[in-house]
């Protein structure tokens, strides 16, 4: 059985983007497209776990080169998005789910193993409940992203609409971190203090909260806070922040402090948001963003 440091579960998208510093039509994304490019940094083993059609293959390419091993589930039409920035506000947008690679189901899912699983979907049309109870009977931690549940499709425009949910308590409690926007975030637990709504997130279950907007991270760990600043000189390579900034933070946490991962996770995301796509760069970039 084959073995990982950390593994990424959801769906690699293609993604058209509509924003005022430039426009961008069929680019690869997705939590764990951003996500484990920005883990492969740290050496540590890494897996996706996805779902995509066949004629769509090709875009697992950059994974695998950058070391990534990726489990393909086949399907029908692998999931598009379109996402509008309206604003220079990155937390504010109009997203579309024009195509759907559908749920993950338990069974699918290869024999391997792992100390931590990321549920990095997109939005409610990937993971179920009872498929994250299943899967906790198999994984030792899970960390997972509230916009699995926060960001509900509107099955007949496609249009995501942002809304609360009655299944928070008990997907938290299954996790053991928690990442969030800052939008998530307050729409989750009804109010827009950052360390009040991360308590209210370590209440339901998580020992670990992030919540990331357009200046920077907030992060609370077992009571204690922390809030680490966005260097980024421009928003050209905004889409991905979130993601890009959790895989880094998820994979540089296995050797190192809340703090120390938290510096190098918004470093990293900091370089990314530069540049349109995923984190390219190397180790001593990140290290001399971090000074």
């Amino acid at each position: 059985m084959n073995s990982y440091d950390l593994v990424f579960i959801g769906h690699v998208t293609i993604d058209d983007i509509e924003a005022a510093e430039g426009s961008s039509c069929g680019v690869p994304g997705g939590a764990p497209f951003f996500g484990a490019l920005a883990a492969a940094i740290s050496k540590k083993r890494i897996a996706v776990i996805t779902k995509m059609a066949k004629e769509d293959e090709h875009i697992l390419t950059l994974l695998k080169d950058s070391g990534v091993d990726v489990f393909h589930l086949d399907t029908v039409e692998t999931t598009h998005m379109r996402v509008v920035h309206q604003t220079d506000n990155m937390d504010e947008r109009l997203i579309y789910q024009t195509k759907n690679a559908g749920f993950f189901d338990i069974e699918s899912i290869p024999p391997i193993e792992s100390p931590l699983m990321h549920l990095g979907a997109l939005t409610d049309q990937e993971f179920t409940l009872e498929f994250m109870r299943q899967l906790k009977g198999r994984v030792p931690r899970l960390s997972m992203d509230m916009q699995n549940i926060v960001r509900q499709v509107d099955i007949a425009t496609g249009l995501i609409n942002f809304k609360d949910t009655p299944v928070k308590k008990e997907m938290t409690m299954l996790v053991d971190v928690v990442k969030l926007d800052v939008v998530e975030a307050e729409i989750l637990t009804g109010t827009n203090d950052l360390n009040e709504a991360a308590a209210i997130v370590e209440g339901w279950g998580s020992s670990e909260t992030m919540i990331t907007r357009s200046d920077g991270v907030f992060l609370r760990h077992r009571g204690r806070t922390y809030f680490e600043r966005y260097s980024n000189k421009s928003t050209h390579g905004r889409t991905g922040r979130g993601d890009t900034t959790m895989g880094a933070y998820l994979a540089w946490r296995i050797d190192h402090d809340v703090y120390e991962s938290l510096k190098f996770a918004v470093a990293l995301a900091s370089i990314k948001m530069e540049t349109p796509g995923p984190f390219r760069g190397l180790l001593d970039d990140v290290f001399a963003r971090m000074i």
